[in-house]
């Protein structure tokens, strides 16, 4: 089984008018994409930002669950959040993993935006021996074409079942990537 890692790109981002943004970190966001990454055996989850302030704000958050008193009330969020990883871009997500040559970029969109590959091939290639995985989320309205252009594989969207409505949290859809990459079936 390869490696899995998870990030939540906050820039750059696009925001609903197509325009490329950098967007605020969100307390859930953290919380949740990380209990869903240790969930799924990911080794990593990395919140990228590029400003300090926010970076600090996910430390602190972290922190608060990993050695304060609410990681001593509620363990697993403690388990969950040791495998949050804060850094200021996905260069730096993709540095940690080994460099460009040494991990497989997997982006995620809400809609088409080109040739996708589809859940279960992408879980067959996880089962088997390779390079690391990087998958990767944008906050917004998903992420700016330059960073879908950095990708090896573009994942099929999630598509629901009401009509053309899809706007799904970006929490939401990590979970169910997370399922169809690696869930029991």
């Amino acid at each position: 089984m390869r490696r899995l890692a998870v990030a939540l790109v906050h820039h750059p981002v696009l925001d609903g008018q197509g325009a490329i943004v950098t967007t605020a970190v969100t307390n859930l966001d953290v919380h949740d994409l990380s209990r869903s990454a240790r969930s799924y055996g990911c080794t990593d989850y990395f919140v990228a930002h590029p400003i300090a302030a926010q970076r600090e704000l996910v430390t602190r958050i972290r922190d608060h669950w990993t050695e304060g008193s609410s990681g001593r009330r509620i363990p697993d969020r403690r388990e969950a959040l040791g495998v949050l990883r804060i850094v200021e871009s996905l260069d730096a997500a993709v540095d940690a993993l080994g460099g460009r040559g040494a991990v497989e970029i997997w982006a995620t969109a809400a809609r088409e935006l080109g040739p996708t590959l589809p859940f279960a091939a992408a879980r067959a290639r996880l089962e088997g021996e390779g390079k690391p995985v990087l998958l990767v989320l944008g906050t917004g309205w998903g992420l700016a074409p330059v960073v879908v252009a950095l990708a090896d594989a573009l994942l099929e969207p999630i598509r629901a079942i009401a009509g053309d409505y899809n706007h799904l949290s970006v929490r939401s859809a990590c979970a169910i990537a997370l399922d169809r990459l690696r869930g029991a079936r």
